[in-house]
């Protein structure tokens, strides 16, 4: 009789230690998850014309994932909606700092130039960005002179910079992105 109390009090103690690890369920917030998730609503806000709750959104993303390169994406959303609502000047601070986040996206220069294009700063820019490309700053800013280059309408100075970026840089995931923009201002020529 004491066996069988003894053994059934150790079963009633030691049932529940067994049992609540396997019980306990845990939450865990992914900040990176939620980025995506609040980028994901700016652009429905965007696409619905609701332009200051995508801009809200794209914020918290913004600061929800700060320093990585999907931060570069929400950076650039949040320009294209600035870019859109005719606050050309935001718009550029958000370019600059997709294309700091992550340089490897053509349609982040494509926009930074567009922005230089609606503040009127592409003949300002363009004198900027040759003294750089003549000084060897980053390779990358002749991406920049060349799309600069094709604003102001000299096609033919704008190939020859974008493909000399291409020919020196062919390994780059950016390079295939420039070469068919090439083929396309090549096209428009013709």
């Amino acid at each position: 009789m004491k066996k069988t109390f003894l053994f059934l009090t150790l079963i009633l103690i030691g049932t529940p230690a067994l049992c609540s690890s396997a019980t306990t369920s845990t939450y865990i917030i992914d900040a990176e998850k939620n980025a995506f998730e609040h980028n994901n609503k700016g652009i429905l806000h965007a696409e619905e014309k609701n332009y200051y709750g995508a801009i809200q959104e794209f914020k918290i993303a913004i600061s929800l994932n700060p320093q990585t390169q999907a931060t570069a994406t929400y950076f650039n959303n949040l320009g294209k909606v600035y870019l859109t609502i005719g606050y050309p000047q935001l718009a550029l601070d958000c370019f600059q700092n997709s294309l700091t986040q992550y340089n490897l996206n053509f349609e982040y220069y494509q926009n930074l130039v567009d922005c230089y294009e609606k503040l009127g700063e592409t003949e300002t820019q363009l004198t900027n960005y040759k003294n750089k490309v003549d000084n060897e700053d980053n390779p990358f800013d002749k991406i920049i002179l060349g799309l600069l280059y094709e604003k102001i309408g000299n096609h033919r100075k704008a190939i020859m910079t974008l493909d000399d970026f291409a020919m020196s840089e062919p390994d780059l995931m950016i390079t295939p992105a420039i070469k068919y923009h090439i083929q396309e201002i090549v096209d428009k020529i013709l």
